[in-house]
C-alpha cells in the first residue's frame, strides 16, 4: 500500500507530469525487485510489478471519468475532461519508457539479456513480419492494412482487458512501454557501436543526438498508437464501472464511450499512416 499512495489520484488531472515521475520510480522499482527476487521471469514480472503500483490511480481516474458521465450530458465538456486524464496517462506511459530504456543503457549487458528477454523475442518476431512483407513485395497500401489489423487487435484487446478488469489496458500498455523501451535502447546501443567504429570514441553530443533519434524513430508513430490504446482503455474501463454500478441504462455513458472508441480508431489511422508514409523519410 506504500507505493500506490505516493501520488494523489484526485489531484493527477490538475499535475499530469507527476505521473512521469510516479512511472519513473516505479519501473526501476519494480526492475530491481523482479531480477533480484524472481530472476528467472524477470520480464513479466517487472511489468506485473509496475501494473501493480499503478492500478489503483488508473482505476481511480477511470471511476471519476464515470461519474461524470452521470452528471453532464454535454459532451464535448467530457471529451475535455476525459482529455485530461489521458495527458496524465500519457506521461505515465513515458515515464515508465525512459526508465526501463534508461535501465538498458547504463545496466552490464549479461543483467539486460535477463530482463528483457522477452521484450527482444516480441521486438525479433515483429521485426520479422515486417521485413517479410517489404521484402515480399507488398505495397505501401497492403502494408498500411496490415499494421492497421495488427493495431486494431492491440485496441480490441485494451478495450477487452478494461471491460473485464476495469483498468486492465494498464497491462498491455506497460508491456508495450517494456517493448518500446527495449527496442528503443538496442537501437541507441547500435547507433553507438557504429559511431565508435568510425569515430573512435562517441561524445556526449553525439550520445544525446542518437538517444533522441531512437526515441522518436519509434515514438513519432507511437504517440498516436498509445494514446488511441489509452483512449480505448478508458471507453473499456467506464464501461466496465458503469455494468458494476448498474448505470449502463444510462445513454450518456453508451454514447460517450462510443465516442472515445471513433477516436481512438481515427487516431490509429493517423499512426498508421505516419509509419507508413513518414516515418520512412524521416528515419529511413
Amino acid at each position: 500500500m506504500v507505493l500506490e499512495l505516493l501520488f494523489n489520484p484526485f489531484s493527477l488531472k490538475k499535475k499530469p507530469w507527476e505521473m512521469f515521475i510516479g512511472g519513473f520510480f516505479y519501473s526501476i522499482v519494480a526492475l530491481m525487485l523482479s531480477y533480484l527476487v524472481f530472476r528467472e521471469i524477470a520480464g513479466i514480472l517487472m511489468v506485473f510489478l509496475i501494473v501493480l503500483s499503478t492500478l489503483p490511480m488508473v482505476y481511480t481516474a477511470i471511476k471519476n471519468e464515470e461519474e461524470l458521465d452521470l452528471r453532464y450530458d454535454k459532451e464535448w465538456f467530457l471529451l475535455k475532461e476525459h482529455t485530461k486524464v489521458l495527458i496524465f496517462l500519457m506521461f505515465l506511459f513515458l515515464g515508465i519508457t525512459v526508465a526501463l530504456m534508461f535501465a538498458y543503457l547504463i545496466l552490464p549487458q549479461s543483467v539486460t539479456n535477463i530482463i528483457f528477454d522477452l521484450q527482444r523475442t516480441a521486438i525479433i518476431n515483429v521485426n520479422s513480419s515486417i521485413q517479410s512483407s517489404v521484402t515480399g513485395g507488398v505495397t505501401k497500401l497492403e502494408l498500411l492494412g496490415k499494421i492497421m489489423f495488427n493495431n486494431i487487435k492491440v485496441l480490441f484487446f485494451c478495450l477487452l482487458f478494461s471491460l473485464l478488469y476495469g483498468a486492465g489496458a494498464i497491462f498491455i500498455l506497460t508491456w508495450n512501454a517494456s517493448v518500446i523501451a527495449t527496442a528503443i535502447g538496442a537501437l541507441v546501443k547500435t547507433e553507438i557501436a557504429k559511431a565508435s567504429s568510425v569515430i573512435g570514441f562517441t561524445s556526449i553530443s553525439s550520445y544525446f543526438g542518437i538517444t533522441t533519434f531512437s526515441f522518436f524513430r519509434y515514438m513519432i508513430h507511437g504517440f498516436f498508437e498509445i494514446a488511441a490504446y489509452f483512449i480505448a482503455g478508458l471507453a473499456g474501463g467506464i464501461i466496465s464501472i458503469a455494468l458494476i454500478k448498474h448505470n449502463l441504462k444510462e445513454r450518456r455513458v453508451l454514447v460517450d464511450s462510443l465516442d472515445l472508441i471513433l477516436i481512438s480508431l481515427a487516431m490509429l489511422l493517423v499512426a498508421a499512416l505516419i509509419e507508413v508514409f513518414i516515418t520512412p523519410i524521416l528515419f529511413g
